[in-house]
């Protein structure tokens, strides 16, 4: 029995000369009472130090400088192709429900289906062209004024809004740019104030 236990040990250690060189053997006893700091238990046979598993810095590397968060200019792409999307979506949901509105005292034929056909393709261009055009406008005077500012705060999301409302508008005379402008100050401020809502209730928004 004893040539077994020693047969085993000298069978162990051996493996451990060639894999790492000869670690010390513990029992499962003096193993199962090893605390793992901030860590769920893990199994008593996992030979790895648990402060290697213990991530307390970011996942992800930065060029030296750079910032945690997009800047406008990186989300632009995104919101101007959003935008687009979202405009095609909603137009051909309207279009749709226009061309089934259109068409109603009319059999189901094949007529039919290339007037609402039409209709839905129409209508999804349009509103994806406009929603477009306002992402663009919006994104040219956000970078624009980021980078003139040198800063990036809720002012330039303001200011952007505002612009991009006037310029908008700005073949409907002076009272289509007034109104445009304010349409645009409402919704970029409520937009900011929605950002900050966190932050004016006091607790600190979470940043991903």
């Amino acid at each position: 029995m004893d040539n077994n236990t020693a047969g085993s040990g000298a069978y162990k250690a051996g493996f451990g000369g060639l894999f790492g060189g000869g670690a010390p053997e513990y029992s499962n006893t003096e193993l199962a009472g090893v605390p793992l700091t901030g860590m769920s238990p893990l199994s008593p046979y996992l030979n790895v130090d648990p402060r290697y598993l213990v991530q307390d810095s970011d996942e992800f590397i930065l060029p030296t400088g750079a910032n945690k968060t997009r800047g406008r200019f990186e989300l632009a792409f995104f919101t101007i192709g959003g935008s687009c999307m979202t405009g095609a979506a909603f137009g051909t949901l309207n279009g749709l429900r226009m061309g089934l509105k259109e068409t109603r005292d009319m059999a189901w034929s094949k007529p039919r289906n290339v007037q609402i056909l039409n209709m839905v393709t129409r209508q999804g261009a349009s509103w994806a062209n406009t929603l477009g055009s306002v992402a663009l406008l919006y994104s040219v005077f956000g970078v624009a004024i980021e980078k003139a500012r040198g800063a990036e705060d809720d002012l330039n999301t303001i200011a952007a809004g505002t612009l991009t409302g006037m310029m908008y508008k700005s073949t409907s005379g002076l009272k289509g740019v007034a109104r445009g402008g304010l349409v645009g100050l409402a919704l970029s401020g409520l937009y900011a104030l929605y950002n900050n809502w966190d932050h004016l209730k006091g607790t600190a928004p979470s940043r991903y």
